[in-house]
């Protein structure tokens, strides 16, 4: 049988295919903007037919209504990385949330600490052999696949075939449902003065021929403004959005100094505008591998002058962070982070940058506290922290001590802030700033 037959074959509705989904199923839907929109809501409309699924993934980019109230008979949602649209679920008891390294999240899968029944997955149309990509969302879109009992996909012409290790073949899924829409676009953000005086104080920090590790959001497009006079830039990040794409037009990336896949922008899932989605499809330059391998500190260390930025919620006078929660109120993930941090703390010439505004709810409160909130997770351990970027400048922390961490961080502080926190650090240390 030819795959196109075998494609043919498993051909189904939408309504066919989540009438598949058992009660008590334990379900991974596709990450962040590779998620199936179509199937999850055919998935909702079917609620009646279920009891207890669960619904497990990272960032949500569609509705999630499975997560909304008033559905708690049919569905349970467990999230690895609390979204917008997920974190009232969590904080009023509906959902709930399992903290995780992004890199390990395949391991739950693969190795049975969180067993997969269904796959609910996005591909794009088979290529000449057969082989569907899994497009904007490797990450741990496809170790779910490959750990689930059943895997129904979303066949989407509009997704870009991406490179890399990102392929599974017709005759691997159970199930499939011709679908024709846009990827989930990520809108550029609006970049503040105080993001790009942050941005300019990080890219201080960017040496020539550095492989970089940019997160999503204001602070890492802000940076990228000020990379336009370097050279020879290389990218290996768990994900990148369009301002990625500017620079490797403008000739600044081109990966040539990477000492492990030269010549190669590597990343894990991507979020951002069709201009992104259109330069990565089908174009060699870009290889979408799973999270376990792009995230694994083990290989981030390979490259040569390793940057990772990373953005945080608070860091206290001993350089601990807290990146995922505000106090006891999960509001998202550890993410990449730690994976980041630690693989470039071990390449050669690496740096590591936890780079955030000074304040916080319109000014009226410091990011950088004598004690985090109570409640609050460590993200990233003060051991592992290097660099701290504020509007205000750079702190540099590894080496020092308690006391020199404190002052580094205090000089960054929003000046109206500074003097409550000097106050602060003299009651605890017993010494004059």
């Amino acid at each position: 049988m030819s795959w196109k037959e075998v494609y043919n074959s498993k051909l189904v509705s939408a309504k066919e295919a989540v009438s598949k989904i058992k009660s008590g199923d334990r379900l991974v839907t596709g990450h962040a903007v590779g998620e199936p929109s179509i199937l999850i809501d055919e998935m909702v409309a079917n609620k009646e037919s279920y009891e207890n699924v669960e619904i497990v993934h990272m960032v949500a980019m569609g509705k999630a209504e499975y997560a909304q109230p008033g559905v708690e008979k049919y569905f349970k949602h467990n999230s690895i990385f609390v979204g917008g649209t997920t974190r009232d679920a969590v904080s009023s008891g509906r959902g709930d949330f399992t903290p995780c390294f992004f890199s390990e999240v395949p391991k739950m899968f693969k190795q049975g600490y969180l067993p997969v029944d269904v796959a609910l997955i996005q591909v794009s149309t088979p290529d000449e052999h057969g082989y569907c990509s899994f497009g904007v969302s490797n990450d741990y879109t496809k170790p779910a696949a490959e750990s689930a009992k059943t895997i129904i996909a979303e066949v989407n012409d509009q997704m870009p075939r991406t490179m890399g290790d990102s392929f599974i073949h017709v005759s691997e899924i159970d199930y499939m449902v011709e679908v024709s829409h846009p990827v989930i676009e990520l809108k550029p953000p609006k970049i503040s003065d105080v993001e790009k005086a942050i941005g300019e104080n990080c890219a201080a920090l960017i040496e020539d021929g550095s492989t970089l590790q940019l997160g999503i959001g204001a602070i890492p497009d802000a940076v990228l403004l000020f990379l336009k006079d370097k050279k020879d830039l290389g990218i290996h990040s768990e994900m990148i959005s369009d301002g990625v794409v500017e620079l490797v037009e403008a000739g600044v990336i081109t990966n040539k100094q990477k000492t492990i896949h030269p010549g190669k922008i590597v990343v894990t899932f991507l979020m951002g505008t069709k201009r992104l989605y259109d330069f990565v499809n089908n174009n060699p330059m870009v290889e979408m591998y799973s999270v376990d391998y792009v995230n694994d500190p083990c290989v981030i260390m390979q490259n040569n002058k390793m940057v990772s930025i990373n953005s945080c919620v608070q860091v206290d006078f001993m350089g601990q962070v807290a990146s995922e929660s505000v106090g006891l109120t999960q509001i998202s993930g550890v993410g990449g982070q730690v994976d980041f941090v630690r693989g470039a703390n071990m390449c050669k010439n690496g740096k590591s940058i936890m780079a955030m505004p000074s304040t916080a709810a319109k000014g009226k409160v410091s990011k950088i506290v004598p004690l985090l909130d109570e409640g609050a997770a460590v993200t990233t351990s003060r051991n592992d922290v290097d660099y701290v970027v504020t509007e205000y400048g750079i702190a540099q922390l590894k080496g020092k001590t308690l006391k020199d961490r404190a002052r580094a961080l205090i000089n960054i502080a929003h000046p109206n802030f500074r003097p409550s926190l000097i106050e602060e650090f003299e009651k605890r240390f017993k010494v004059k700033f």
